[in-house]
């Protein structure tokens, strides 16, 4: 009798209740994996998706950060399943960090040299740095995107007049944004570019007897409201990539897409190779330069057709400007 009065007296005593931390942790955890999940399983679909989907890819690898949280909260609070799937998206991350795009070298002799340029002055307000920056690195071409009017006038007046070492210009005249300048110590033919929302202009270099089709890239940022704007001007991109693939092309600028972009892995499917990547420094931030360079993303590139290697990649601090300038030293070769 006495043991089951002790039983019955032990079955009414409450139950230790789980501390608040633990019980909060599978929500918190759970909430932090499903964004995570969405912006990894848009990738792993092939698309861009909605905002803020398209925002967030450009920093996928960061992604590891909010993943890392929850991956803690759920071990804390020894939620099995946030563990498995934590660790299921980790290995996502990791499979698409690997960079993207072919790598193969050109079968063709080597025929010309040239090293490339481009920068993103913000307004203008990098120019001074970007002029320094031109005439200690000596470069062959330069793009350079938002070069408003009194940009676009300071490049003329440094380096194109009868006697400056870029006599060949072709340019977008714009303010703010809009402005854009591809400026050469090679002979340049007007092309017709591409019609954009921020100037897009193109030409065709002689190198050295050898033409090459240039075209500077500056789509619209995928800003809320505008992702479909930026989908079709990289789908522009795209168009002029694929129009012609005989003649040996070199696209570059701020394309405001990092290969985490589907819109970008399209642009580069045409055959383009990312110059920086053939130089051995994929991902490197180009972007805020500012706020946090060193978890950035890389949307300013160097895209070339199989016809060129790279044997080098720097990227370059712009004072007033928040990119980094992006310098890839590359080979012409003959068509293979």
């Amino acid at each position: 009798m006495d043991t089951a009065a002790a039983e019955r007296a032990d079955e009414r005593q409450p139950r230790p209740r789980r501390p608040a931390g633990r019980r909060a942790g599978p929500w918190v955890s759970g909430a932090l994996l499903t964004g995570v999940s969405v912006v990894v399983g848009c990738r792993a679909a092939d698309t861009d998706g909605i905002t803020p989907v398209p925002q967030l890819l450009a920093f996928l690898p960061w992604l590891l950060a909010p993943l890392g949280l929850a991956l803690l909260l759920a071990l804390f609070a020894r939620w099995r399943t946030g563990m498995v799937w934590g660790v299921l998206v980790l290995g996502a991350i990791a499979w698409f960090t690997e960079p993207y795009g072919k790598t193969r070298e050109p079968v063709g002799s080597p025929v010309a040299e040239l090293r490339v340029l481009a920068s993103n002055v913000q307004f203008g307000r990098g120019t001074p740095a970007l002029i320094a920056a031109v005439r200690r690195e000596r470069p062959a071409i330069v793009f350079v995107e938002e070069c408003e009017h009194v940009c676009s006038r300071a490049l003329r007046d440094a380096f194109q007049r009868a006697d400056g070492p870029y006599p060949y210009r072709e340019s977008v005249e714009g303010a703010g944004s809009d402005g854009s300048v591809i400026m050469s110590r090679f002979p340049l033919t007007k092309a017709a570019g591409i019609r954009a929302t921020m100037g897009m202009p193109g030409a065709v270099a002689d190198v050295d007897g050898h033409p090459v089709r240039l075209q500077l890239a500056h789509p619209e940022p995928p800003l809320p409201g505008q992702v479909g704007l930026w989908r079709h001007e990289l789908g522009e991109l795209r168009a002029y990539a694929a129009a012609d693939q005989a003649t040996p092309t070199l696209i570059a600028g701020d394309f405001n897409a990092s290969q985490d972009h589907a819109a970008f892995r399209h642009l580069l499917d045409t055959g383009l190779r990312d110059g920086s990547r053939l130089a051995g420094s994929p991902r490197t931030p180009s972007w805020p330069s500012r706020t946090t360079p060193a978890l950035g993303a890389q949307i300013d590139h160097v895209l070339v057709s199989e016809e060129f290697s790279a044997t080098g990649a720097a990227f370059l601090t712009v004072a007033g400007s928040d990119h980094r300038a992006l310098l890839v030293d590359l080979t012409l070769h003959q068509p293979g």
